[in-house]
């Protein structure tokens, strides 16, 4: 029995003689255990023909399709420093809610009243900009009467030199009169000599002609005298026009410089006024400020910032708030190898941390704790982890996820593929292929209908 020796007990000994040696050595018990195992290899050849749905696996968490939905840390946009909290880990908030208050640490900021002082700025501003307005104003409507003043005296003296120059046609009308009268009177002293000389005139006549002569010739200088002194009137009134001209010119032009010198001043001041508006803005949008709210509804997981009295800077985190209405994804991360198989709209097949599942990965019917998902997005570029980030949304058509899941929590994914028999999904496993390349129905129509004409 123990092999000590080379004799052989079964030889010389009949071990069917004992009754236990009876129950086992008989020639059936062979034929039995033949028949056990052609049955188990007749059901593994059936088996291996029955289908088998090849699938993608991918590992990721849960996150929120929407990016406003996502854990989220609320920032101060200035430095400040903690004055009183009004929120507790864990507490629910909504849209508006005071988190914590803060006060200023920039000593330009400490003046209580700075907004209200500003304000007065602002008010005093405006009032100097409507006294420049005024001055404005008044200097407009002085060039304006300078300009009629001008018009008229221009007018004034225009007439004046036209009739210097009436004047001067009738002063040369006398002259010409005169020179007419003294050739008359020479003519008739001419001839009153030759007949007194003939003694056809008296002596008296004569004297008398020589009086009308010298009277003409009187008129004649008084004539002469008086166009010089017409005509020196047109050459007055005309200094007097080019002289109106260049005074009032000159009056119009230094009004005119006052009313530029006053805009200048209204614009500059108006200026000054729209950055004290924009300061006062700035002010009283920073005076809000100091109060820290919940950008939305939501609970406070962590607070970043602790104490009374603590500093910070601005943009530095204070809070994180989780939303509290969300719509949750999962976020999971495939081989580039796998990457052709997956199209938007593919069916998932999706097991969340915590919650007990039994998985079979060829037969998705009958697994259980298992959920359904819809691909929604596929990343083009791929992530530091050499992976591929697909989003996996709720499928609509199956039966809705857990409400206890929480964002962040880890999942398995599943893609759903071509449907092979097992033989073949055994083949490519052990031969390392990818899974057969397929384009959904859905998608190919789609591609069919845009091809259409």
């Amino acid at each position: 029995m123990l092999n000590i020796t080379k004799n052989r007990l079964n030889r010389d000994v009949d071990l069917r003689q004992f009754e236990s040696g009876r129950l086992v050595i008989h020639q059936r018990y062979y034929k039995h255990f033949n028949r056990f195992l052609l049955a188990f290899a007749g059901i593994a050849v059936i088996i291996l023909f029955l289908p088998w749905t090849q699938t993608v696996s991918g590992t990721g968490y849960l996150t929120t399709l929407r990016p406003d939905q996502r854990p989220q840390t609320v920032q101060s946009p200035i430095p400040g420093r903690i004055e009183k909290w009004h929120v507790r880990e864990g507490d629910f908030v909504l849209a508006g809610d005071t988190i914590l208050v803060m006060s200023e640490v920039k000593d330009e900021y400490f003046d209580p009243q700075l907004v209200d002082r500003t304000r007065q700025q602002i008010d005093a501003k405006s009032r100097s900009v409507g006294s420049y307005q005024e001055k404005v104003r008044a200097l407009e409507n002085q060039v304006a009467a300078l300009g009629q003043e001008q018009a008229l005296k221009l007018e004034q003296t225009r007439n004046k030199l036209m009739q210097a120059r009436l004047k001067v046609k009738s002063d040369s009308i006398d002259l010409e009169a005169a020179r007419t009268g003294i050739s008359i009177a020479q003519r008739q002293y001419d001839r009153t000599s030759t007949l007194e000389e003939e003694g056809l005139k008296a002596v008296t006549d004569v004297e008398e002609k020589r009086l009308k002569l010298q009277e003409a010739q009187a008129k004649l200088i008084s004539a002469e005298n008086k166009l010089l002194a017409s005509k020196n009137e047109v050459l007055n009134a005309r200094m007097e026009v080019g002289r109106i001209q260049a005074e009032y010119q000159d009056k119009v032009a230094k009004a005119q410089s006052e009313l530029f010198t006053a805009q200048s001043a209204q614009f500059d001041t108006e200026a000054q006024v729209t950055k004290l508006e924009n300061q006062f803005t700035n002010y009283e949008r920073r005076r809000e400020l100091n109060v820290i709210r919940a950008p939305q509804a939501g609970y406070v997981n962590k607070a970043l910032q602790a104490g009374i009295g603590q500093t910070f800077k601005e943009g530095e985190q204070l809070v994180s708030i989780m939303p509290a209405s969300v719509d949750l994804a999962v976020e999971a991360y495939i081989s580039p190898i796998d990457l052709p198989l997956i199209h938007v709209g593919e069916k998932f097949r999706i097991q969340f941390d915590g919650w007990p599942a039994i998985v079979f990965s060829g037969w998705p019917n009958i697994s259980f704790g298992t959920y359904g998902g819809v691909v929604v997005a596929i990343e083009t570029y791929i992530s530091p982890n050499g992976k591929y980030r697909i989003l996996i949304a709720p499928d609509p058509d199956d039966h809705p996820w857990p409400d206890k899941i929480r964002v962040g929590s880890g999942a398995n994914s599943l893609a759903l593929l071509e449907d092979v028999p097992i033989w073949f999904e055994v083949w490519r496993q052990l031969n390392g292929f990818p899974p057969n390349y397929y384009t959904p129905e859905r998608s190919a129509a789609g591609l069919s209908g845009k091809n259409q004409p």
